[in-house]
């Protein structure tokens, strides 16, 4: 797996990101727009993580830290190029920069019926905590 890149998104990536969330990510959320990403990117430059084999866009993972929590979201393989350890780069890469933030917990956002990605959440060591609820507003019309 020496050919694979892990890097920082930057501007430049917005659209090929979106595009890709198409294809390889599980559900959609609110914030699955270019502003939405490009703000990530502007406020957080080393937050959304990308994976690249020969030049390819293969994975993505958002490492978000808030100063107090450690935040993953959209961890998504291209369907053609999961079992191959893009996604495990993908966390580790995103682990390694929350321990250097200071972070102590990573959390992650897995759809109930995201049972593929259940399954790699598991696999890297993750567990569910059931005990926990999800509550949300949203704030735009």
């Amino acid at each position: 797996m020496t050919d694979l890149q892990i890097r920082a998104a930057t501007a430049a990536d917005l659209d090929s990101v979106l595009a890709f969330w198409k294809v390889a990510a599980e559900g959609t959320s609110i914030s699955d727009d270019r502003d939405g990403v490009q703000r990530l990117v502007a406020r957080d430059p080393e937050a959304l993580i990308l994976a690249e084999r020969g030049g390819e866009l293969v994975g993505t993972v958002i490492a978000g830290f808030d100063g107090w929590r450690c935040h993953l979201y959209r961890l998504a393989v291209h369907p053609d190029r999961r079992r191959q350890g893009i996604g495990s780069a993908l966390l580790a890469a995103a682990e390694e920069r929350f321990v250097r933030l200071g972070g102590r917990r990573g959390d992650a956002m897995v759809l109930v019926r995201n049972e593929t990605g259940q399954h790699a959440w598991r696999a890297a060591g993750y567990t569910p905590e059931e005990h926990w609820r999800r509550w949300v507003k949203h704030l735009t019309p």
